[in-house]
């Protein structure tokens, strides 16, 4: 692998680390500026699956990224609205995943 590509891994690496804090940080600040006065709505009893976290599609996506599937995991979240996986909406999580599952079966 030539030095160039290897400083671009670096810089695309850097750049997924940096999202990752952004969410962290935006978790904790959305966090600390909820009224620790007010009362926890209670989730709704329904037969749907779990909700689908930020963390859990980043690491779907992370591991597809570490497989050589950098710029087909670009072209999921752009196909998703966003350049980032912060900038997409909670809602299309479950479906972002599916799309990951789908080109990660693709590419074996």
């Amino acid at each position: 692998m030539s030095k160039v590509q290897l400083l671009l891994d670096v810089v695309r690496d850097m750049r997924s680390l940096a999202d990752s804090i952004q969410a962290v940080a935006d978790a904790v600040s959305s966090s600390e500026t909820q009224s620790p006065a007010a009362p926890k709505e209670k989730p709704a009893e329904t037969t749907e699956s779990p909700a689908i976290t930020i963390e859990q599609v980043r690491g779907v996506l992370a591991e597809l990224s570490q497989n050589g599937m950098t710029a087909d995991v670009r072209a999921l979240l752009q196909k998703h609205g966003a350049d980032k996986l912060s900038g997409i909406d909670p809602a299309k999580y479950s479906l972002l995943l599916a799309d990951a599952e789908v080109l990660s079966h693709a590419k074996k």
